[in-house]
């Protein structure tokens, strides 16, 4: 067995070296702890269709607003809206102007600037005369259900 010569030194190195190791770990776990974790954004697909008119796409729900990438098809004149709420408080409101017998992009980014952000959203279409003809709410979890709920 091999003895060391000062044993108080090579405890006083041992219980500096489990300090240091303590100490990384605690500023690694503050240094994560400080990070946000990023989550990816929610996402629930629309799809309005009212005789040969549509409205299909997708919204993407981030911190403080609801994008809305989708394609507009307008047989006869059209017109669709969206409106994003945090519970039942309406957040924001947006709308196409009236397409008649045209179809492209029709986007919309809807400001939800409330702490949690909006949890669901309406997206309806119209006819010319802003009669409803057709629509979903569609929530933050993932999905969409006909009607504005």
């Amino acid at each position: 067995m091999v003895r060391l010569k000062d044993p108080s030194k090579a405890k006083s190195r041992t219980r500096k070296a489990g300090v240091a190791v303590i100490a990384a770990a605690s500023v690694a776990a503050m240094a994560s702890a400080a990070t946000p974790a990023s989550a990816a954004a929610a996402s629930a697909t629309i799809s309005i269709e009212y005789g040969a008119s549509y409205y299909k796409g997708a919204a993407s729900w981030s911190n403080r607003s609801v994008g809305i990438d989708a394609s507009f098809k307008a047989s006869n004149c059209r017109r669709v809206y969206a409106r994003a709420f945090a519970g039942s408080t309406s957040l924001d409101f947006k709308s196409s102007s009236t397409w008649c017998n045209r179809s492209g992009p029709a986007d919309f980014t809807l400001a939800a600037n409330v702490v949690g952000g909006s949890d669901n959203i309406w997206v309806y279409m119209t006819d010319e005369n802003q009669n409803y003809l057709k629509g979903q709410t569609c929530y933050r979890a993932g999905y969409c259900i006909d009607g504005l709920h």
